[in-house]
């Protein structure tokens, strides 16, 4: 079992192993048996195909040179995060390889993209992955790093998720449950500040905070879905603009991995199947498509095979649909639908996404509309190969690999920015003058403080009633108890009488 932070890395080790197994390049020198080299992990449709292909042997990776003995290697790159038992091994001894490095989306609340990254594990996870080779039976595990390095420059746990992660879901669920100061709540690993205000800015964006930091009532039913913030927004904003039908299937979508099945060795045909499905103004509508063709034909899982999509994704994303479907029951929302008309969904998509919008600078490049962070479409996305570059655009998330990857994208028009998002965009009329302008800002400014002044009035108005009732309730626990006929500063003791 090799492990690694990527399937290239994983390539890489098993070439050598490979080498090494055979003999080197003198074939003289060879075992007589092949190495096999089977994907595990997120690169394979399910684990089903995982555990067959161990038992069939040469209908993946490797060398099929037809001999009866054979020896097989598993790659995993998404290892120390998912539990790898083969059974199926048990009589062979097990061969795990470690590699130093690992992979891990990190957080960048400055630019507001994750960035995929390569790091070194740390000591916990090494021992957790050596663990596999003793697992199920007798095993050796090889690591490619030095005694001192596991020592001296590793760390001796992984970084926590919540100090490298959006924070959103975690801020909106603490206001829901009254947590007024975020910034003092005493977490088990605290985040770093930067990343609670980036996520209080960002739900303050989408509505879901008031000027003063106080849930909205979007934000109150917002609370109410197990989904990302912007998600959420979409699905309400569907509600309005009767498109919630559509958007829900969308939301269901984005909420599993991808659903697009690319094998190695058929490139060419699984692109030519994928571009079947592409809506040429946005990457959202194309899964609103897959779907809906999947449902028509009675989501059988043959046709996704002949299509190469995942069918076990797009039966977990109709799962979360079924379930989204009941929450939006609960909260008594009706199901609304817009048929073929999907201007009206890419207006949604906006509505949730207006923060993330793009304009053209170039030939297929595109630089972010708040911070000019330059971003590129993904060769996979349906607007990479358009007959024609739109002007604007919103993206899901943005991915930093070798380039900066706008994931998910979808066309829209420059008003319904304008429209949607007037904290950052803006329609300049032609008969209103800058100073007109700079007036207009100044008196929502001026709101916003007055608004502010407001809120602290009441707090001090709050806490000087509270501390008022402590007070009372303090003086009537002191006061004496009353009693007819004794006089002030009486002894309370009665009087003994002899007889």
């Amino acid at each position: 079992m090799v492990m690694g932070p990527s399937l290239e890395a994983i390539a890489r080790i098993t070439s050598t192993a490979r080498r090494v197994y055979r003999g080197g390049r003198d074939s003289n020198k060879a075992r007589g048996g092949a190495l096999a080299m089977v994907w595990a992990g997120s690169s394979l449709p399910s684990w089903v195909e995982f555990v067959s292909s161990w038992r069939t042997g040469f209908n993946m990776v490797g060398d099929t040179n037809g001999a009866w003995g054979f020896a097989k290697v598993a790659g995993d790159s998404v290892v120390a995060k998912e539990r790898v038992v083969v059974d199926v091994v048990r009589e062979n001894q097990v061969i795990v390889v470690v590699g130093e490095t690992g992979s891990g989306k990190t957080y960048n609340p400055r630019m507001g993209m994750d960035a995929l990254q390569v790091f070194p594990i740390s000591r916990a996870a090494a021992d957790q992955r050596a663990g596999r080779a003793g697992r199920t039976g007798p095993g050796t595990c090889y690591r490619l790093f030095t005694e001192s390095a596991y020592q001296n420059e590793m760390l001796p746990d992984p970084v926590p998720e919540i100090q490298r992660t959006n924070l959103g879901n975690v801020v909106l669920l603490l206001k829901s449950l009254k947590v007024e100061n975020i910034l003092d709540f005493d977490f088990m690993d605290p985040p770093p500040q930067e990343n609670i205000l980036n996520s209080m800015y960002q739900l303050w964006v989408l509505g879901a905070l008031n000027n003063v930091g106080a849930l909205t009532e979007i934000g109150r039913k917002m609370v109410e879905f197990p989904l990302d913030p912007t998600l959420a927004k979409m699905l309400l904003m569907g509600e309005q603009l009767d498109c919630i039908n559509e958007v829900l299937t969308i939301v269901s979508m984005l909420s599993v991995p991808s659903v697009f099945f690319r094998p190695k060795d058929r490139v060419e045909e699984s692109d030519a199947a994928r571009e079947k499905f592409f809506v040429p103004e946005s990457d959202h509508l194309t899964l609103l498509n897959v779907y809906q063709q999947w449902k028509a034909n009675q989501y059988h899982g043959d046709w996704c095979n002949d299509h190469f999509l995942h069918v076990k994704g797009l039966r977990k994303a109709r799962e979360v649909r079924s379930q989204l479907l009941d929450i939006l029951k609960s909260l008594k929302i009706p199901m609304t639908s817009c048929g073929m008309e999907w201007d009206v969904v890419r207006k949604a998509i906006c509505s949730a996404y207006f923060h993330n919008a793009a304009r053209l600078k170039g030939v297929g490049e595109y630089v972010n509309c708040r911070n000019g962070m330059p971003c590129q479409l993904h060769p996979s996305s349906a607007l990479y190969e358009l007959g024609y570059t739109p002007d604007y655009v919103v993206y899901h998330e943005l991915i930093l690999t070798t380039k900066e990857y706008m994931q998910c994208v979808t066309a829209v028009e420059p008003h319904w920015l304008a429209e949607l998002g007037p904290m950052f965009f803006s329609v300049k009329d032609s008969d209103t003058s800058l100073l007109e302008h700079k007036k207009k800002q100044r008196e929502e400014k001026t709101a916003m403080e007055e608004e502010m002044e407001n809120l602290r009035k009441e707090q001090a108005e709050t806490e000087r009633v509270s501390r008022k009732r402590e007070r009372e309730k303090r003086v009537k626990q002191q006061q004496q108890v009353a009693m007819p006929g004794l006089k002030k500063g009486s002894n309370l003791r009665p009087k003994k009488f002899s007889l």
